[in-house]
């Protein structure tokens, strides 16, 4: 672990993995330091903004223990899934199995965010199942609100139509972004998300 300065109110903790920064952030935000303001986590960093010292803040932070399981201690929801997405049959290609198996693989396993990004409301979940999908060769210029996708180790809800390059596999009806709502993202870091099988459209 590492800890680096991120300007003059937060420091940037590098850990070593994903697995890492969601024991570090789940023990983080069960018992955060004083002064802490915000915690942020990414794919292998934290950064924790402070309006306190960040000499004290950095010798809280090496104290820190990561959680252990800290994928199955998140509050779950539930999205249900219409699995009729234009890439099903090329990921079932992939994996060398069938649209049915993809499906049965994706709404066995139970999702954590680990982060969010790219898009407000669009969080990057994993699960502990084997998933290495790779990008589209080729990005579409507009993927629609609600597209269910994968892409490497991560599963995705689009929060809004938007360009993108991972493997669309479904829709979902549920609003993982509503402005009206509070809060506004259905999805934020640790949740836990499991997909149900809403029919094939």
């Amino acid at each position: 672990m590492r800890i680096l300065p991120a300007g003059d109110r937060a420091l940037l903790v590098e850990l070593d993995d994903l697995d890492e920064v969601l024991g570090y952030y789940a023990a983080l935000t069960a018992d955060a330091p004083a002064d802490v303001v915000d915690i942020v986590p990414a794919a292998r960093t934290v950064l924790v903004t402070t309006t306190g010292d960040l000499a004290t803040l950095s010798r809280a932070l090496h104290d820190v223990t990561p959680t252990r399981d800290s994928r199955t201690t998140g509050d779950l929801v539930d999205i249900p899934v219409i699995y009729d997405g234009a890439d099903l049959g090329d990921v079932a290609d992939l994996l060398g199995c069938s649209q049915d198996d993809v499906i049965a693989r994706h709404t066995a396993d139970e999702w954590t965010v680990a982060f969010c990004g790219f898009a407000p409301g669009f969080g990057y979940l994993t699960s502990t199942g084997s998933w290495d999908i790779p990008r589209r060769s080729s990005p579409r210029t507009k993927v629609p609100t609600g597209a269910v996708a994968l892409a490497g180790e991560f599963s995705g809800v689009y929060p809004r139509e938007s360009p993108g390059g991972w493997q669309l596999i479904g829709r979902t009806t549920a609003k993982i972004f509503d402005q009206e709502r509070d809060p506004a993202a259905l999805f934020h870091p640790g949740r836990r998300v499991r997909f149900v099988d809403a029919g094939r459209g």
